[in-house]
């Protein structure tokens, strides 16, 4: 069985060509496999290692560079990714709105537990900031899908379609929560008043709250062999599988 750690955080990093080599070589020694994104804006990936204690000496190289750490952990049954790779970026996740800083200004966070009534109050407009294609596997009940090809289009969606005069409540989620905190600080600067987001994201809902009480509509798209996660985090059938 390898475990899975999807990770990221915000937080400055002075030199991110230097931490990218030591992430290498921490990688190499623990022979783990993955992605990780440096910038330095933070930190963003998901690994995994069929050796708990090598996953655990990785995750530790990783928490000294960072005062804390939004971290998902999962199982895959097969190795989730082919090899290992460490790629210094301007952005953790690409928005192309440099001037947007999440360790600063963001929405409210939103635990699993309540996001249901949130989704539920008629005022709050819900929405899924991740890709079209992952919106299409499964997304929350109200829900609406900005048609975006790359979280990149995001910020174009904000202009065409929301109105911090019209919009009054907005909810919003992705995978892991990395995206719909920058979408959140993004809309925070644009004016818009109450901004919600869920913390840890589906991944987190998907995990904490029992399926019988699920607002979650399909599956949940992972950028790895299992393609898909249910609740529990358990890996399903492949994306273009039924169920």
């Amino acid at each position: 069985m390898w475990s899975v750690a999807a990770l990221y955080r915000f937080q400055t990093v002075a030199e991110p060509e230097w931490f990218a080599a030591a992430l290498r070589a921490a990688c190499d020694e623990n022979e783990i496999c993955g992605t990780l994104i440096v910038a330095s804006e933070g930190i963003n990936g998901t690994i995994a290692s069929a050796n708990n204690a090598q996953m655990e000496n990785m995750l530790r190289v990783i928490r000294t560079h960072f005062d804390d750490l939004e971290l998902k952990m999962s199982a895959a049954v097969e190795k989730p990714f082919g090899r290992m790779k460490v790629k210094v970026k301007s952005e953790i996740v690409t928005m192309r709105t440099p001037h947007i800083d999440p360790s600063k200004s963001v929405g409210t966070y939103v635990d699993a537990k309540d996001w249901n009534a949130l989704i539920e109050d008629p005022e709050v407009l819900v929405i899924d900031t991740r890709n079209s294609f992952e919106f299409e596997k499964g997304t929350f009940e109200r829900a609406i899908d900005p048609g975006t090809a790359s979280f990149g289009e995001f910020p174009d969606f904000v202009e065409q379609s929301l109105d911090p005069a019209k919009h009054k409540k907005i909810a919003m989620f992705c995978t892991g929560g990395i995206r719909c905190e920058k979408a959140s600080s993004y809309l925070v600067a644009k004016g818009f008043k109450e901004v919600y987001h869920l913390k840890g994201g589906i991944l987190q809902y998907l995990e904490d709250v029992p399926e019988a009480d699920s607002k979650w509509r399909g599956r949940c798209f992972v950028f790895d062999e299992r393609e898909t996660l249910g609740h529990g985090l358990a890996e399903k059938e492949h994306a273009n599988a039924e169920g």
